[in-house]
């Protein structure tokens, strides 16, 4: 467990587990209960950057709990208030405590990324045998379901298929997996494109409550798990309102090898602020309403 925090200090809380972005923290006097924060962190091929993208937690936080009211009715979510302490309000919410499943739940309704990197190997992903012919951005026929294994810090999340994941937690629960899944996503996809944003692809996570229901957990349908993509200049571009943008500098400008020992350099100026004003861009498109501190 990561044991670093960016709001210990100043909220003076137990710090019960600090991820790439999110930290969780106990509260008193509720077992039920814990209070996350979204911070401003960014990460990228399984690395947490050194440059904060500022506002990044809030605009993350606020849009969750935007796409946690629109999916009221199709899965009942982790959160129970957002009252919280001063010191991070706007980007946290007090959230139940929830028996978490170990699995990545990707649905992907279009085909790019790791995906189209699976499919031109042998014309499927995770296991979902797919039509030839198709390219890269491609909207499928109907969108599909293709887990991977939730890793740890610095590990790699790998794609898996379903019977993995049957094995993982039990049929039973694989099957309402998938389809919360493929319910969240065709929802939030409908809904972004009446906005003009596609969604290709968004990763969700479940946990489950003590009387065995399955509930929506940590964040959904942000920048930093999902796709965003121009509705209006697709399929000609891809260009994304995510941390793709991020992915590409890396890959693409800043000189980093990939493969290597070495840390991901510093982010300079410009790709922090087009970086921030993609994900406002995303929140304000999707929600209609203008990004407030």
């Amino acid at each position: 467990m990561n044991t670093e925090s960016v709001y210990g200090d100043v909220l003076g809380l137990p710090l019960v587990h600090a991820g790439k972005v999110r930290e969780l923290y106990a509260l008193p006097d509720r077992d039920d209960a814990l209070l996350m924060v979204a911070t401003d962190a960014i990460s990228a091929y399984d690395h947490v950057l050194s440059t904060p993208i500022p506002d990044k937690g809030a605009i993350l936080n606020q849009m969750a709990l935007w796409w946690f009211e629109q999916l009221v009715d199709v899965v009942p979510n982790h959160v129970l208030s957002t009252d919280v302490p001063d010191a991070v309000a706007g980007r946290a919410v007090i959230v139940e405590k929830l028996d978490m499943f170990p699995v990545e739940c990707v649905a992907r309704g279009y085909l790019t990324g790791s995906g189209w990197a699976e499919y031109q190997v042998d014309r499927s992903i995770c296991g979902v045998p797919l039509p030839a012919g198709l390219h890269d951005g491609a909207r499928l026929e109907d969108p599909i379901f293709t887990p991977a294994t939730k890793a740890a810090m610095g590990d790699h999340d790998e794609n898996v298929d379903f019977a993995t994941v049957a094995a993982t937690v039990g049929g039973q629960a694989a099957d309402e997996l998938r389809d919360l899944t493929l319910s969240v996503y065709t929802r939030a996809e409908r809904i972004a494109r009446e906005r003009g944003v596609l969604i290709a692809d968004t990763k969700v996570e479940f946990g489950r409550r003590a009387d065995g229901t399955i509930v929506l957990a940590d964040e959904v349908l942000t920048p930093d798990s999902s796709r965003f993509w121009d509705a209006q200049a697709w399929p000609e571009s891809l260009d994304s309102f995510d941390k793709q943008f991020v992915r590409d500098w890396l890959v693409h400008e800043s000189g980093w090898d990939r493969s290597g020992d070495q840390a991901p350099p510093p982010l300079p100026d410009h790709i922090v602020d087009a970086t921030r004003q993609r994900y406002l861009d995303a929140y304000e498109r999707l929600t209609g309403n203008a990004f407030t501190r």
